[in-house]
């Protein structure tokens, strides 16, 4: 079989991600027809149907679906290696792919990117938020900010510590229904909580027994719309001390009774460690965090 040109995987991608010719069209920057010959040309080279029309635009087959996963690391891969071939290892200049959850990377990380920046200009940032564990070794990301030990080999890790997380509402909320007296009081709340059940929710439960028993009047997986269930005083969810200090409207409740700890990493590939860029991004992460994690213990402290 003729090997296929890596254009045609990425329109294969594009058009998985965004559902017709005319969309991935926009997102890579070609025609529609381009799309559409590269599209086809996949198709004759693995004597394949990848999509069927609909009235709800293309959908894709289960070759195309099974395509999916390794049409993905080729992109990451090319990613990659576009950042690599920029990198001078005698400044610190090109581009370097961070990956954090949402509210990290939405509320803690800009001020610390920030004065990175300031301090290398020729320094671009590439921020992936999201909950999903994104593969360093099949660099998907350079640098991961990581609420899960990472476990996979050849990775540098630091460590920075557990992020304390409290109970929270907002004084609107409060002036409303007033506070619970104790963690059996919650039942008698509006609680903000997660719609499915993960090993988090779990470990939670199982230190937590009233909230197995909870039902939540919010639910939403992601933690950032949490975090806006809260402070638009919906009701009584789980905030980190750290982000909940900087709101004089937030106020931690039942203190004593409940703290859980998040731990939290920061990794990339071993190889990265000589790569300036990579190199300097990493210590102003772990720097920056581990300040973060002291503004959050102090909090914790002087609830």
């Amino acid at each position: 079989m003729t090997e296929p040109n890596w254009d045609f995987y990425r329109s294969l991608l594009a058009v998985l991600e965004h559902g017709s010719l005319s969309a991935a069209a926009r997102e890579l920057g070609l025609t529609q027809p381009t799309i559409g010959r590269h599209i086809e040309a996949l198709e004759l080279l693995l004597e394949r149907q990848l999509f069927s029309r609909s009235p709800q635009g293309l959908l894709p087959t289960e070759t195309a679906l099974a395509l999916r996963p390794f049409a993905a690391l080729l992109a990451s891969t090319s990613a990659a290696l576009l950042r690599a071939s920029a990198d001078d290892r005698d400044t610190v200049s090109g581009t370097v792919r961070i990956s954090a959850s949402e509210v990290i990377g939405i509320e803690v990380l800009p001020p610390i990117l920030s004065e990175l920046q300031d301090a290398y200009p020729q320094l671009t940032i590439e921020l992936s938020t999201t909950d999903v564990i994104e593969d360093i070794l099949h660099r998907e990301a350079d640098i991961a900010i990581r609420m899960a030990e990472p476990t996979q080999g050849a990775l540098t890790v630091r460590r920075i510590g557990n992020l304390p997380l409290g109970l929270y509402a907002h004084r609107r909320y409060l002036d409303r229904h007033g506070r619970p007296a104790d963690l059996e009081g919650l039942a008698d709340h509006r609680m903000i909580g997660y719609d499915r059940e993960s090993a988090y929710t779990r470990t939670m439960a199982r230190r937590f027994q009233m909230f197995e028993h909870m039902r939540p009047t919010f639910k939403a997986d992601s933690n950032l719309a949490q975090l806006a269930a809260i402070r638009a005083g919906l009701g009584i969810g789980i905030c980190q001390v750290g982000l909940a200090q900087d709101d004089p409207n937030l106020v931690r409740l039942l203190p004593y009774d409940f703290e859980l700890p998040l731990g939290t990493w920061v990794a990339m590939h071993e190889d990265m460690k000589s790569s300036p860029r990579c190199r300097v991004t990493f210590d102003a992460l772990v720097e920056g965090l581990l300040a973060y994690l002291r503004r959050c213990v102090a909090a914790s402290l002087t609830p």
